[in-house]
């Protein structure tokens, strides 16, 4: 079985997981990162979105 991809996003309300997006290139996973911010962290109180990386485990945005 193959990874689902190297850069995970996760969303959060009140710090629960409601959505999650694996993605196999930066720049894509970014690109989508702030489409969720966009979507979901204005309007969305409590709302955090992280872009993490899985192989290093670095946290590469966090909003």
């Amino acid at each position: 079985m193959t990874s689902p991809g190297r850069y995970h996003l996760l969303l959060a309300i009140s710090e629960r997981p409601v959505q999650h997006g694996w993605w196999r290139r930066e720049d894509v996973a970014r690109d989508k990162f702030h489409a969720w911010v966009d979507q979901y962290g204005r309007t969305m109180p409590g709302a955090r979105v992280t872009l993490t990386d899985e192989d290093t485990g670095d946290v590469l945005d966090d909003r």
